[in-house]
């Protein structure tokens, strides 16, 4: 700036650290004001551009990247103060480089952006690797991962190699600047997230075919599956998640060798695995359920408990079916699953009210059942336990309904199986043989309703209650049923808090 006044007013300014006002008078410098006002602006705008650089520079300064312990490593801790200077220096920077008095200093303001913009790259990448990193150490801590995922194991110990080196670095030297203009850091970030999006690709793939191979998976979250998988060796940690999978499962009975030999209710009620009596053979060729020989893949075992959970019920309705026509209904109600007990007594409903209909005694039927009821009433008011009492009270609700249908259809004069106001009723039918018992696959029970047959499907449901059915209900029932005949879906209407959701959960039950 001396050279250009100098140039401009053909005078010889004396400019050194003791130079002031009364030397520029002596030489003459007022006579040329107009002629050096525009280079006497530049230096104050370059002057004032320098200083905010110092000050920018100033304010690192000591500033450094926090780390803390975490499990078996370390992760960033403490950096809002960072992102909010990188934000604010960054804008200022960019401003400055846009400002017609900034070429003297170009390089030093683009040096100093290009050090800003990869702190900020280095900070969003590191941060993205951290979090996920974070998600998959743990999944990938276990061996049993690791075993089954050998593509994905390798390239995450990569990753936590490189992550796990620079957080050692960043905690022996985590000054903001030079982790900026550490070399390869930023690669090796990049490079990271790279792979880390093909380890979680192919961890959700691997999710996948667990899910396909046993569909109720889905009905967990990718978190609980992982939980599941992580844990092979120890079958017993699937029991918190069975709920989940199983509507009416909470519990399995493992043995000391790990052998399956019950499921249980939420209420503690017991479905034993009978093995030998329905000719269970698993996937291994062995006859018992054992965790521990389908390699560790827990979706073959549940496969299995699944396939022997709807043998056993269907097991348990075949002997109830004999057991009701030996012994007094109150004995054999109190001695069987709330499951067993409901399908029973509706089979044998059906049944009766068909003899009914065609041997002209179906005004009786009506009084035949409000007496079964009120002995059903008597046995609740008496000594049960929680689960007896639970079953037998879904009982009455049941034939509290059976009983109305009896007088109405008496009242009817219905005197042919084939009318439709017994068509219109939900019947069962049970077809001897031990079909679905021997199978696992529905057969043994048809329910019916007018033209609509649905194979009941002996999904275990636990002991639990039903709703009182209603006029309104058997309607709902009677559409349903005729869509899931049609292979359709089908949503009951109406305003809230009417009980849409819960009848057609109800039919859910009827049909299991």
């Amino acid at each position: 700036h001396w050279e250009a006044m100098e140039e401009t007013t053909g005078l010889s300014l004396p400019h050194n650290a003791a130079t002031n006002m009364k030397d520029m008078l002596e030489v003459g410098l007022q006579q040329f004001t107009v002629q050096i006002e525009d280079t006497c602006v530049s230096a104050q705008k370059e002057a004032a551009l320098v200083k905010i650089l110092d000050k920018m520079e100033e304010d690192w300064v000591g500033m450094v990247f926090g780390t803390k312990e975490w499990r078996t490593g370390m992760i960033l801790a403490g950096i809002d103060e960072i992102q909010q200077n990188l934000d604010d220096q960054i804008v200022k920077t960019q401003s400055m480089k846009g400002s017609r008095f900034v070429k003297p200093y170009i390089k030093r303001v683009e040096g100093w952006e290009h050090d800003l913009v990869t702190m900020q790259d280095i900070l969003d990448n590191w941060l993205k690797v951290q979090s996920t990193w974070l998600y998959l150490e743990p999944i990938f801590s276990s061996d049993d991962i690791m075993r089954q995922m050998p593509e994905e194991g390798k390239l995450f110990k990569q990753v936590d190699a490189v992550y796990r080196a620079s957080m050692d670095e960043t905690k022996a030297n985590g000054d903001c600047l030079d982790v900026a203009r550490r070399p390869g850091l930023l690669d090796d970030l990049i490079s990271s997230n790279t792979k880390l999006d093909i380890i979680s690709k192919g961890l959700n793939d691997y999710l996948r075919t667990k899910m396909l191979a046993f569909p109720r998976f889905f009905f967990l979250s990718n978190d609980e599956l992982l939980e599941i998988l992580a844990e092979t060796k120890d079958p017993t940690k699937v029991q918190p998640h069975l709920k989940k999978c199983f509507d009416g499962m909470a519990k399995l009975r493992f043995e000391k060798n790990l052998d399956i030999t019950a499921c249980f209710d939420s209420m503690k009620e017991e479905i034993p695995f009978e093995y030998l009596e329905v000719q269970h053979i698993t996937a291994q060729g062995k006859q018992i359920i054992n965790p521990k020989d389908s390699g560790g893949n827990v979706e073959l075992w549940l496969v299995e408990v699944e396939v022997m959970m709807k043998k056993m019920i269907a097991e348990l309705v075949d002997k109830a079916m004999d057991d009701y026509q030996k012994e007094p209904r109150l004995t054999s109600i109190c001695k069987w699953q709330g499951q067993v007990v409901l399908a029973v007594n509706q089979v044998m409903w059906t049944h009766i009210v068909e003899e009914g209909i065609e041997g002209g005694t179906l005004g009786d039927l009506g009084e035949m059942q409000h007496e079964e009821l009120m002995k059903t009433v008597q046995l609740v008011r008496g000594n049960l336990s929680k689960a007896q009492r639970t079953s037998i009270g879904a009982l009455v609700v049941l034939d509290v309904h059976n009983r109305d249908c009896c007088y109405e259809l008496g009242h009817l004069g219905i005197d042919r199986i084939t009318d439709f106001d017994w068509q219109a009723q939900l019947r069962y039918y049970w077809v001897p043989g031990r079909q679905s018992a021997l199978s696992g696959m529905p057969d043994s029970l048809i329910c019916a309703m007018i033209n609509a047959r649905v194979k009941y499907a002996y999904e275990y449901l636990g002991n639990n209650g039903r709703l009182v059915i209603t006029p309104l209900t058997d309607r709902c029932y009677r559409t349903l049923l005729g869509a899931i005949q049609l292979n359709l879906g089908g949503a009951p209407e109406g305003p809230a808090g009417t009980g849409k959701t819960e009848t057609t959960k109800d039919l859910s039950k009827a049909i299991a």
